[in-house]
């Protein structure tokens, strides 16, 4: 094989690597887009039964983060424990009206089947009881490809910031 084309393969090894992390992440993103759209209320209409822990790696972790959050949601191992936490938050339990997840400042790292990602979300909700609040959280998820599928390893949430609860202007289902 000439010096030029060693080169050449290892211009072409770096490129596949290069598409492999940005497949990665893509793929990364859409987990967590739907992980978000399932906690959304009201649930999306395609929604499936267990999809939400299909999600999840057979070992992840749910969490909390700084003192607010580690008190309020805990640890939570595994899609079962993951998937019933989560829930009790969904209808039909009597706590959201209404509840969506905008995601930004996104920073996502791939490698070696591993992808890394923050974000901040914030959080719009409207409960039952009349009142409405506006959460800000910084968000760190790993990812893991299991069976070449991506799922969720590693979920942590830290609320950063919340605009008190008041009364909603109207409250509509």
């Amino acid at each position: 094989m000439t010096s030029s084309q060693t080169a050449d393969n290892r211009a072409i090894e770096a490129l596949a690597q290069r598409v492999d992390c940005l497949e990665a992440q893509d793929a990364a993103r859409r987990v967590l887009s739907r992980y978000m759209s399932l906690c959304d209320v009201p649930a999306p209409t395609d929604a499936r039964e267990g999809e939400l822990e299909a999600l999840f790696a057979d070992d992840a972790v749910w969490e909390g983060a700084g003192a607010e959050y580690v008190a309020t949601f805990g640890r939570h191992v595994g899609p079962a424990a993951i998937g019933a936490f989560v829930r009790s938050y969904l209808p039909p339990s009597p706590h959201f009206v209404r509840n969506v997840h905008f995601l930004t400042s996104e920073s996502l790292q791939a490698e070696a089947g591993i992808v890394r990602g923050h974000w901040i979300m914030q959080q719009v909700s409207v409960y039952r009881d009349g009142l409405s609040e506006l959460i800000s959280a910084r968000l760190a998820v790993e990812f893991v490809q299991r069976d070449g599928i991506c799922c969720i390893q590693h979920f942590r949430t830290e609320r950063l910031s919340c605009l008190p609860q008041s009364a909603a202007q109207e409250v509509t289902q």
